[in-house]
């Protein structure tokens, strides 16, 4: 049963809210959820429907990428019976509607969120489809993914391509027949490039600079390995590229069909054409940077670099593993091709998956670094009573995951009982103060 089937959109939209949380995905139920056990009065505001962004945004064999055991929002681990498994978006969508059915949080379905400013005597004025609101403090649960990237050149390509953006796809039948270009190698442009090559279309794939990681390792799943090594807890202060890791590419590796590798190099000998960062249009050929063979080369080195780190720690905790062989490329490229004409390609339809932008254009408070960033410590702004959660690497690599986003709605969820409890509409205390100042310090 949805949440919207379960406890229909509520109306009467109050002016006044303590807390507004702005967006009803993962990161704004698991708040929720915080502030239902504190007894804080808040309203939800989605301008969609729960979960949506897993029914309408996903292709239709998307399965997660890590574990199901790793699917644990606050009072609501994983209880299936297949916890080394990988939840399919049906089942994903069900586990996040079931979780909002579980404490029934005061969701406003079908409301957007159009401004958010400081109102005049303090808190935030909420501008909404459904009027204005007042809050003594707002958490932004909108995730940092807004808006999808499409490179200006794209207007260009001949009118009989069909283009569309990885968020848009869902399955080859969608597609016109013919061969289809995949641009980006991150999560999402590994994975449809696989969907299709295993319908049986030919696949030209441009190659980015994303990372590998195997799926298994020497017995067990190599996010289990991390995990054990507090991969998924290190802060981001320590991260050894510090906040530049928020920016960063995630390894490419697949749930798929129980879990595997994603081994572009196997693609490549089974009859996928791989080529370099596509670099633009020059008449009716595309054009590619000559870094496919470092691409493929940097992406196995991450892959290796992370079982020798796997390999330390067994020999260090004196664990009975398994041994196992090293990976060997099957395929590397003769010369890394440079050109890609279109006319007589075969090519009907490119599919770019080349990532999303952020859009804070709405929030009209002076809370963002020169990138537009928002600055933050562990989601606590440097604005009074003004939160964020479930960016990633909003405090570890787990912030952005089912697996980190309760310990990151628990610590915003204290610092708005703090506020709350103090009974004013400014100020943090001093430590949330310091923290979040120095943030912006860093980050300014």
């Amino acid at each position: 049963m949805t949440l919207t089937e379960a406890a229909p959109t509520r109306t009467g939209l109050p002016a006044h809210v303590p807390v507004a949380v702005v967006g009803g995905g993962q990161a704004g139920l698991s708040i929720s959820w915080h502030l239902v056990q504190r007894g804080v009065e808040h309203v939800v505001l989605e301008r969609e429907s729960v979960a949506h962004e897993w029914v309408d945004a996903r292709w239709d064999t998307f399965c997660l990428v890590t574990p199901n055991w790793q699917c644990r929002l606050p009072g609501w681990p994983y209880a299936g019976d297949d916890p080394e498994g990988f939840m399919l978006r049906d089942e994903i969508v069900d586990y996040v509607r079931s979780y909002a059915a579980s404490f029934d949080p005061p969701v406003h379905e079908g409301v957007a969120v159009t401004r958010l400013a400081p109102a005049a005597g303090g808190g935030y004025l909420l501008t909404t489809s459904a009027g204005e609101v007042h809050a003594d403090q707002v958490v932004l649960a909108v995730g940092g993914y807004h808006l999808p990237v499409v490179p200006s050149y794209a207007s260009a390509l001949p009118a009989g391509i069909t283009q569309l953006h990885s968020q848009a796809y869902r399955n080859p039948e969608q597609l016109p027949e013919g061969e289809v270009l995949v641009v980006g190698t991150g999560q999402s442009g590994a994975q449809i490039a696989e969907d299709l090559h295993l319908a049986g279309r030919r696949v030209h794939l441009a190659v980015g600079s994303a990372p590998r990681i195997a799926r298994r390792y020497r017995g067990r799943d190599v996010v289990a390995w991390l995990d054990d090594l507090g991969h998924y807890d290190l802060p981001v202060e320590q991260h050894r590229d510090g906040e530049a890791a928020r920016v960063g590419t995630n390894h490419y590796v697949t749930g798929r069909d129980g879990g595997h590798d994603i081994d572009l190099r196997t693609f490549a000998v089974q009859g996928m054409r791989l080529y370099g960062t596509l670099t633009g249009l020059a008449g009716s050929a595309l054009t590619f940077a000559p870094n496919l063979t470092a691409h493929l080369d940097r992406a196995d080195a991450v892959d290796d670099g992370a079982k020798d780190v796997i390999d330390r720690h067994i020999a260090a905790a004196g664990i009975d593993a398994p041994t196992e062989d090293r990976y060997v490329p099957v395929w590397a490229p003769e010369q890394d091709p440079t050109e890609l004409e279109l006319e007589g390609s075969g090519i009907t339809a490119v599919v770019w998956a080349i990532g999303f932008r952020a859009d804070w254009s709405w929030v009209k408070v002076p809370v963002f670094d020169g990138t537009g960033y928002p600055t933050h410590h562990r989601g606590v702004t440097a604005a009074p009573g003004l939160f964020v959660l479930g960016l990633p690497w909003l405090h570890t690599w787990g912030s952005g995951r089912f697996a980190g986003i309760a310990r990151d709605a628990e610590f915003v969820a204290d610092a708005i009982t703090e506020l709350s409890a103090a009974g004013t509409r400014t100020g943090l205390s001093s430590a949330l103060a310091a923290g979040a100042a120095s943030s912006a310090s860093r980050t300014a």
